[in-house]
């Protein structure tokens, strides 16, 4: 049976589609934070507004022992997530590495790109910023860091050039410039293609700059002496004088050195 149109846009599993969130297991390293902004981008796509429906929602998000200690703390104390700052609050306690945020803060001062691009890089470099909370760095010293880190390519250069101020527009930067590069590199090293030989039944069209190079040549000769007959106007190759014997040629040499 099929149904009207303006209920099959109101099905329940496009919704779940279009607000899908990864579940967080509680690994160590895991990216705690930035599921909990999948959480509250999903929440807000959803409509979700009192508390009880977004604890609900996240900790149906959870897996592993994350979801273990959520709901094993629901089954020992049916209220003790009241609202969903403090669900988020426990959850980070609980779960978050101790001084992850020290951890973070030494990790991204001395960051470095190595072998990966500046996309990936400038991933992480988002992520561990986005752990130091207590006290946050301030933007010089993140753009500073985030272009010593980065390899020694034209797009640092560049970026020292331009020096950005905040961390944002350096990754921004950073992405356009090696995409600029990589378009570059392409376009120099794309093979030229040949072009095709265009085979017609007709007569050949004539070659004029043979033709003038010729003229031009001939022009040129007038001055030209032959050694053979010592006529001017043509070369020995060509000449159509007739070429004497060798005896009589060194017998005339000779008679010359005597005289």
């Amino acid at each position: 049976m099929l149904l009207p149109l303006r209920l099959r846009r109101r099905r329940p599993g496009r919704q779940r589609a279009c607000s899908h969130v990864s579940n967080y297991v509680g690994k160590e390293g895991g990216p705690l934070l930035r599921w909990i902004v999948e959480v509250d981008t999903a929440i807000a796509a959803r409509r979700i507004f009192d508390d009880p429906s977004k604890v609900a929602f996240a900790m149906s998000c959870l897996g592993g022992r994350a979801r273990s200690w959520a709901y094993g703390r629901r089954l020992t104390n049916a209220t003790c997530f009241s609202t969903y700052a403090e669900f988020k609050e426990e959850l980070i306690q609980a779960l978050e590495p101790p001084k992850n945020e020290f951890r973070s803060r030494a990790e991204f001062l001395d960051l470095q790109q190595g072998k990966h691009d500046v996309h990936a890089y400038a991933q992480r470099a988002r992520y561990l910023v986005s752990n130091i909370v207590t006290n946050p760095m301030d933007e010089a010293t993140k753009v500073v860091t985030f272009m010593k880190g980065l390899r020694d390519v034209p797009v640092k250069t560049y970026l020292f050039r331009e020096y950005p101020s905040t961390l944002e527009a350096v990754i921004t930067l950073a992405i356009q410039e090696e995409f600029s590069l990589r378009q570059a590199y392409l376009r120099v090293n794309v093979p030229r293609m040949a072009r095709p030989v265009i085979r017609t039944g007709g007569p050949e069209p004539m070659d004029l700059s043979n033709a003038t190079a010729a003229g031009h040549q001939q022009r040129n000769n007038s001055s030209v002496r032959c050694f053979r007959c010592g006529y001017t106007g043509h070369y020995a190759r060509e000449c159509a004088a007739a070429v004497h014997k060798a005896g009589g040629r060194r017998g005339d040499a000779v008679h010359r050195c005597d005289q």
